[in-house]
């Protein structure tokens, strides 16, 4: 348990979300009706953002955005209470999402994503004063899955090692786990002390088709692993056993982009106000279900 006070620093994903919200399958070649619109995302994005609405601690957050959309970006994630590191990078653009949401397949979404500037975060971008002030530091998957912001990851870990913080992260995707090879995941996130991957995640983690297995075995290797499996719930394991299955809370979705992310920063947040991780999971459960509810990745605006 983390003792109440300190702040929640969040390295991660800032990108710009293209959600289409379209009914039935798309039709090859001709025109699928959507309803679209430009939204603010990135999974350590929207981690922070919820972490911020659920807790309202102080939250952090260093990621790096193109030149093109730096300004629209920090004015967002100043409006839903976050204090942005923003590094404007002088090549590529903000990276992009364009989200596929199908309205007849309970609210499931499919990505197309160009990373953009977000996975050239590098080791050159951290600094040690970053941790001043922190009691829990956060880092988004998405930085294991390029070269660059890998070696961004070490660097962090090593220095939150050596100031004793507990460092969480959420493995991101299952598409890009699997280019990187499981066992190249597993050895870069030695040291981390809380793990919340999804459902499918875990099961890959593991090849273990059950996720009580996954959640157990992983847990022999990360102090505490916290599955999420959205109307499933969420599994707490430690020392390879599952110590809680926490129920979901009923919602009806219209887009469950975010909903993991929504999961993971009101954890985090209620850990930092020192409840136990299987509170701290049924408060992530509440914030999923409110974030299935919205379009886009993001809380509403704090006023």
């Amino acid at each position: 348990m983390t003792t109440p006070g300190g702040a929640l620093l969040v390295v991660g994903d800032v990108i710009t979300d293209i959600v289409a919200r379209h009914r039935g399958p798309l039709a090859p070649g001709t025109d699928t009706s959507a309803a679209i619109r430009t939204l603010p995302g990135g999974a350590g994005a929207n981690v922070a953002c919820w972490a911020a609405h659920w807790g309202r601690a102080e939250v952090r957050l260093l990621g790096r955005v193109g030149a093109d959309t730096a300004k629209w970006h920090e004015r967002e994630l100043t409006a839903c209470g976050v204090r942005p590191r923003l590094v404007v990078d002088p090549e590529a653009p903000t990276g992009t999402v364009i989200s596929l949401v199908d309205t007849d397949a309970a609210a499931e979404r499919t990505f197309l994503t160009q990373s953009g500037a977000s996975l050239r975060l590098d080791a050159d971008d951290w600094s040690d004063a970053l941790l001043d002030g922190v009691a829990r530091l956060h880092l988004s998957g998405y930085l294991l899955f390029s070269a660059p912001s890998r070696a961004l990851v070490a660097v962090a870990l090593k220095s939150a090692r050596a100031r004793g913080v507990p460092v969480s992260l959420d493995p991101a995707s299952e598409g890009f786990l699997v280019e990187l090879g499981v066992d190249r995941f597993l050895d870069l996130v030695s040291g981390v002390d809380v793990l919340l991957p999804s459902r499918g995640e875990a099961c890959l983690l593991t090849g273990l088709p059950d996720p009580g297995d996954a959640a157990a075995e992983l847990s022999r290797r990360v102090p505490l692993v916290v599955v999420k499996q959205g109307a499933h719930g969420a599994l707490v394991a430690r020392a390879g056993t599952v110590c809680a299955r926490v129920p979901a809370v009923p919602a009806t979705p219209r887009d469950t982009t975010g909903a993991g992310d929504a999961f993971t920063g009101a954890f985090l947040a209620a850990l930092l106000t020192g409840a136990v991780p299987e509170d701290a999971a049924a408060e992530a459960c509440r914030a999923g279900a409110r974030a299935v509810q919205r379009v886009g990745g993001r809380p509403p605006v704090l006023a």
